[in-house]
């Protein structure tokens, strides 16, 4: 199978910097007009840290939402990287948010029965932020 078969056109491809990648590898995709762009130096893990956002993504939001154009798609992205990175839990870092501190515990028990808790919905209602109330 060719890649001309599928009906879209390849514009590029994301490599490591192996040896095991001639230069003619690279001056063939040149040819075909397909551009490479390489990892970065010494980070052998990028590929699966970005896999897994973007697996992540297309989960939670392009799954989901209808995107109509180039504007939209880029004003959803948008808010869900700040979705991502300030309000969604990450369970690698003792599910706290990136960018943001990590809660205060509670420890009394009467407002630990009394939670007043506020969602705020974002795009349309894909996204959901939850808050404790002041």
């Amino acid at each position: 199978m060719d890649l001309e078969d599928t009906g879209c056109r390849v514009k590029y491809l994301i490599r490591d910097r192996d040896g095991k990648y001639p230069a003619l590898f690279d001056t063939i995709m040149a040819d075909a007009g397909i551009t490479v762009v390489r990892t970065g130096v010494q980070v052998p893990r990028m590929n699966a840290i970005m896999e897994r956002w973007i697996r992540t993504c297309r989960r939670e939001l392009l799954d989901r939402t209808l995107i109509l154009n180039q504007r939209h798609l880029l004003h959803a992205l948008r808010q869900y990287e700040t979705f991502y990175n300030e309000h969604r839990p990450h369970q690698s870092i003792a599910n706290a948010r990136p960018l943001g501190p990590l809660p205060e515990p509670i420890t009394d028990p009467d407002r630990l029965a009394h939670l007043n808790i506020h969602r705020r919905d974002r795009l349309g209602g894909i996204l959901h932020e939850y808050e404790h109330a002041a």
